[in-house]
């Protein structure tokens, strides 16, 4: 994304010796701890504007293990991940295009991920096969966590702050999809629950769980009950899918019923910028 020209402020757009940088180019201010607020905000406005310029109207987001390889033990997830990626991709093309038919172009239910390998890669692969546009949403780590070759270019970005790489990941989905996975995983999924628990979104957000053999035997959700953690109703919060015309069928109600048979009956949203899932206020 360009620089605009006002913000060159040296003497006839040359650089002055006697003349500090504005305090936006100075490299080092950015980095020094007083600068964190700054930083935080960024990581909210760069990938807003892209998505506001890409037309990303809502996602459906991929979670699941960054260690489940194509042709490893648990490889049957990252083949069902890719063709339920495909599937959706197709399936929303269709929505996407029925918007461009009434003058409001906008993308529907993008496949979204974390952007590294595994599950995710397979998310964003299956999606890119496709035809579709697909999200990224890395973040920097030491190890394991670099971009996969399949995010689209424009939509694929880095991320510092894990909280920041979050509300991303809820305040754009319709819909989430947990494969098999690890403490990210977990730590994912335990978040959008809470939220659908404690009712703090307006929006209403599928949860597939993938794998019910893996997830009832990681989880033990009926324990949660007996022992009052949580309320027996809690459990209608999510739903097990164990194909991907399973999860498919899953999605395409869910979202046919909380979304697209309302929206066809309203107005719709304006086009100049994507529907983020408001908190509730009261």
């Amino acid at each position: 994304m360009a620089v605009p020209e006002d913000l060159d402020i040296s003497p006839n757009g040359e650089n002055s010796p006697t003349r500090r940088p504005v305090a936006y180019r100075e490299e080092a201010f950015l980095q020094s701890p007083d600068s964190r607020p700054l930083r935080i905000l960024s990581e909210y406005l760069w990938p807003l504007a892209h998505f506001q310029e890409e037309k990303i109207q809502d996602t459906i987001v991929f979670f699941g293990s960054a260690r489940i390889y194509e042709n490893g033990p648990l490889g049957r997830y990252y083949d069902e991940a890719r063709e339920l990626a495909r599937l959706v991709t197709q399936w929303a093309a269709s929505e996407s295009e029925r918007a461009e038919r009434c003058s409001e172009p906008r993308r529907r239910f993008v496949v979204c991920s974390g952007g590294g390998p595994g599950i995710m890669e397979a998310a964003n692969r299956g999606a890119s096969e496709a035809g579709g546009k697909t999200i990224g949403l890395n973040i920097g780590l030491p190890f394991e966590q670099r971009p996969n070759p399949y995010i689209t270019p424009e939509l694929s970005f880095e991320f510092h702050y894990f909280f920041m790489r979050k509300f991303w990941f809820a305040y754009l989905a319709k819909a989430l999809v947990v494969f098999p996975g690890g403490f990210g995983t977990l730590d994912e999924l335990c978040e959008i629950l809470t939220l659908a628990q404690t009712q703090k979104l307006e929006s209403k957000i599928l949860i597939v769980l993938y794998g019910p053999q893996f997830w009832n035997e990681i989880l033990n959700f009926d324990a949660l009950v007996k022992y009052g953690m949580i309320a027996s109703s809690d459990l209608n919060l999510f739903r097990f899918a164990d194909t991907p015309l399973a999860a498919l069928q899953i999605l395409q109600e869910g979202l046919t019923r909380y979304y697209l048979e309302p929206e066809r009956s309203l107005q719709l949203l304006p086009e100049e910028a994507p529907e983020i899932a408001r908190t509730r206020t009261s």
